[in-house]
């Protein structure tokens, strides 16, 4: 299994612009593809806490996750409570507007039992990479569809 995944894309919008959806988690459910809500518990900061719930076809689970990295308009991060896994959305300016780059991490590797259900459940380890870089490409079109409307807005 591979330690890191990653995926990026340039959006025709300021960090700011950005920012402002990126680090809404309570709306990750709108952009991701496996994690459909987020229940976060109060102002998104770091050391916020977060409820999840992913899905894939019939597959249904909960997650908890903390923010570790808080960083306006430069990056947003947090680690996954049952696999160890760090979710990072990190933005740089560009000359058109920003690039985003959301990575998954695996720093200290991913728990045995993440491991085990990948292998018997999701797949295999190459089926899900796959899936959850395919997963982070359709949810940064979503977060650049949506920036970009903002942007054009704001004009």
């Amino acid at each position: 299994m591979t330690n890191t995944l990653e995926a990026s894309i340039e959006i025709a919008a300021t960090p700011q612009d950005v920012w402002t959806i990126v680090s809404d988690l309570k709306r990750m459910g709108e952009w991701s593809p496996q994690c459909r809500k987020m229940r976060v518990s109060g102002e998104v900061r770091e050391g916020t806490r977060t409820v999840n719930l992913n899905r894939k076809g019939l597959l249904v689970w909960p997650t908890t996750s903390k923010v570790v990295r808080f960083e306006p308009n430069k990056a947003i991060a947090f680690r996954i409570n049952e696999n160890h896994t760090i979710w990072t959305y990190t933005l740089e300016p560009t000359a058109t507007g920003t690039r985003v780059v959301e990575r998954r991490e695996a720093p200290t590797g991913t728990t045995r039992v993440s491991q085990f259900l990948i292998k018997t459940v999701l797949g295999g380890s190459d089926a899900f990479e796959a899936d959850m870089v395919e997963g982070m490409n359709a949810t940064l079109g979503r977060i650049k569809k949506e920036a970009e409307a903002l942007a054009v807005g704001s004009r």
